[in-house]
């Protein structure tokens, strides 16, 4: 069980694997009055920073589940390194469908809502791990502004412009589920460039370490594209953000 390579390896220097930097989740920590003992599941949780860091800064305990064999062992590393084993446990397995044996405070999925088929799934597969009353994380993409053309979003990763909503249009679809936002934190373009601009540097050394691989070429592709891409569209089109849910 693994992801697809390509993130592998262009992701393989990441601790945080959205456009959030370590500012943005401190805040993140700070605005939900996080207290010790909060418990807390993350699903999709990468290489584990979310999880590691907020256990240091803030006392919780929890559990990160995530597909990677790589972003699960760096997890791991990572709680070691900041001494934080004793508070958060890191599973490698599929996080779509997963329910915590005991019920958490905190329930997120932060950028990786296809565990569940889209964010609605996925706030639902959350509140089954999740104590009354709890909180639910949810990362999502927005446009920053609309796309003039489908070929403009496709340049930022999504299939056609009906992908995303606009801002106002995702915090509304929240309330249509039933959920009072209670907070949130957006990225910025800042965060994106540390995101998107991290895996350039990865790329490159990988081709130079890598030269006769068989996907080399598919490497090579990706690090031709990439920083135009970005700086064209990423960076100008797409925002992104966390929302704090609480259900009514």
């Amino acid at each position: 069980m693994d992801i697809p390579r390509i993130f592998n390896i262009t992701e393989s220097a990441h601790r945080i694997h959205n456009p959030f930097t370590p500012e943005k989740f401190a805040t993140l920590g700070a605005v939900l009055r996080l207290e010790p003992g909060t418990r807390l599941l993350d699903l999709g949780s990468g290489s584990g920073e979310m999880l590691c860091t907020w256990a240091r800064d803030f006392g919780i305990t929890g559990i990160g589940v995530d597909m990677s064999q790589l972003f699960s062992q760096q997890a791991k590393l990572r709680a070691e390194e900041l001494g934080v084993t004793d508070k958060v446990e890191f599973i490698h397995g599929d996080a779509a469908g997963y329910v915590a044996d005991i019920k958490c405070d905190v329930a997120a999925c932060v950028g990786a809502t296809w565990i569940g088929g889209g964010v609605a799934g996925t706030i639902e597969l959350l509140e089954k791990s999740l104590n009354s009353n709890g909180i639910i994380l949810i990362g999502e993409p927005y446009w920053r502004q609309l796309p003039p053309s489908e070929e403009v979003a496709k340049k930022c990763f999504a299939n056609s412009i009906s992908d995303l909503h606009g801002l106002p249009e995702l915090v509304a679809s929240f309330d249509e589920l039933g959920y009072d936002v209670v907070e949130m934190v957006l990225a910025d373009q800042e965060g994106w460039d540390r995101y998107e601009a991290a895996k350039w540097l990865t790329m490159r050394r990988w081709l130079e370490a890598n030269p006769d691989d068989d996907f080399a070429q598919e490497i090579r592709s990706q690090l031709n594209d990439a920083p135009r891409r970005h700086v064209a569209y990423t960076r100008e089109y797409l925002g992104w953000g966390v929302f704090a849910l609480m259900a009514r």
